[in-house]
């Protein structure tokens, strides 16, 4: 009779693919960094950023002014809370362009984790920097 001991290859591929995207979520999360600032990328702050990205889109393509910062309200200079909790003056172009580098950022730790999960075998290390894009 033979005793097996452990778990099979796909229970532990599943385990470590779980491990790799609780990870990645965590350096997600943690944040990323848009002309020398750090901003705030967790899930809420992905909801604002996207909404707020596509009325700097729309600005943008009607015409936003160069430059300027009062695209959302006409009353008041437009904003973005910076993880340091400082006011970011921003026209429509740069958050614009802040809400691109917020997707790339996701984009990038999600094309990382395929890329650690696809490597056979998977390292014990996955959790270490050289594996994962610059963040925050």
């Amino acid at each position: 009779m033979t005793v097996r001991i452990g778990i099979d290859k796909a229970a532990r591929y599943r385990l470590l693919s779980d491990a790799i995207n609780v990870e990645r979520d965590r350096r997600i999360a943690a944040g990323f960094r848009f002309e020398g600032k750090r901003f705030d990328f967790d899930r809420d702050s992905v909801t604002n950023i996207t909404g707020a990205g596509a009325l700097a889109g729309i600005a943008v393509a009607m015409g936003a002014r160069a430059g300027g910062l009062r695209w959302a309200d006409p009353d008041r200079d437009f904003t973005w809370l910076a993880a340091d909790n400082t006011h970011v003056p921003m026209s429509a172009s740069t958050y614009f362009a802040f809400a691109r580098a917020a997707m790339l950022h996701k984009q990038a730790h999600i094309f990382a984790a395929r890329a650690i999960k696809d490597m056979v075998p998977i390292p014990d290390n996955f959790t270490d920097d050289k594996y994962w894009p610059h963040s925050a």
